[in-house]
């Protein structure tokens, strides 16, 4: 049994997507500064973010919110 989510916008997009898109168009550096974490700043790999981020609450709705927002506007 599926649950439908119609109100949350990131139905349907993984974390690893979410972040691709992020780096995509921010690059690390930026990303780094925008959200200050040190998985964007030191040595920074998709991988290593993911693991982070998933292991991490807090951190991981920095990234969501600015995803959000860069998709918003």
């Amino acid at each position: 049994m599926s649950v439908k989510q119609p109100a949350n916008p990131l139905h349907g997009i993984t974390l690893e997507k979410l972040l691709e898109e992020l780096v995509a168009d921010y690059g690390w550096a930026e990303l780094g500064r925008l959200i200050d974490i040190r998985c964007f700043n030191n040595d920074p790999s998709i991988k290593s973010s993911l693991k982070f981020l998933r292991e991490t609450e807090w951190a991981r709705k920095q990234v969501e919110e600015l995803y959000l927002l860069k998709k918003s506007g």
